[in-house]
């Protein structure tokens, strides 16, 4: 049987040019992943573009979730030649269930933004709290969306990676769409920060650290990302 289609499936050729403006979250996991006393998952793990580097500079195994085959495929591939040995797997975030529990999970480059409902990230909170051990760590990143650039970027045109694509704003569902000239589209639902602060509160977790870069600037009024360290209670 073939695997499922995932609609992240056709950005796979232009990730590495979708990521590059953002490098300087790998340094930031890599540190968490040395001072984890435990297993370590990363959540949408895509190509690998974190968990490779986490691997191999922490000296620890890290087993990666992703939704996309195409995505795995890739990270396969960029393990194997990079000597990593990272255990990869098809799944959901939202239905994430471990053999053991984890003593560091991760969800990088903004991806829980994908999930498109509070019900889906409330879940996904839950099965991570579930999935941690007394004392772990969840750590994520977000934007602070801004509705002003949103409004400057709606439907004008852009390339990356050779392909060329659209931004589309929806404010009445929190919602951006990025689609590309041959109609494939990924979403991303904007969160706020005291959203955030919901989720860590239903799920059982008690906020270690917010900051506002990954250089672990306090997060302030002018800061643009919120970068989140969760605690699961010993």
């Amino acid at each position: 049987m073939n695997p499922p289609v995932s609609e992240y499936d056709v950005f796979v050729p232009v990730y590495d040019a979708w990521a590059a403006k953002m490098t300087e979250d790998v340094d930031f996991y890599v540190e968490l992943a040395r001072e984890a006393g435990g297993p370590i998952v990363e959540l949408a793990v895509g190509t690998g573009r974190v968990a490779i580097p986490v691997a191999e500079q922490s000296g620890k195994r890290v087993l990666g979730i992703d939704s996309s085959e195409s995505m795995l495929a890739v990270a396969r591939e960029r393990a194997a030649a990079a000597g990593v040995d990272l255990e990869l797997r098809l799944g959901d975030m939202r239905d994430l269930e471990l053999e053991e529990p984890a003593a560091l999970i991760y969800c990088p480059s903004r991806s829980l933004l994908h999930l498109p409902t509070w019900a889906d990230r409330r879940r996904t909170f839950e099965r991570v709290a579930a999935s941690l051990r007394p004392g772990g760590r969840f750590a994520w990143n977000a934007f602070v969306f801004d509705h002003r650039v949103a409004v400057e970027l709606d439907d004008t045109p852009d390339t990356i990676g050779g392909l060329a694509y659209r931004n589309h704003y929806f404010p009445a569902d929190n919602r951006i769409e990025i689609t590309l000239d041959s109609g494939e589209t990924v979403r991303l639902w904007w969160v706020a920060k005291s959203e955030w602060e919901g989720l860590v509160d239903v799920s059982g977790l008690e906020t270690e650290a917010l900051y506002g870069w990954f250089d672990r600037r306090p997060f302030d009024e002018e800061s643009r990302e919120l970068v989140w360290i969760a605690r699961k209670p010993a």
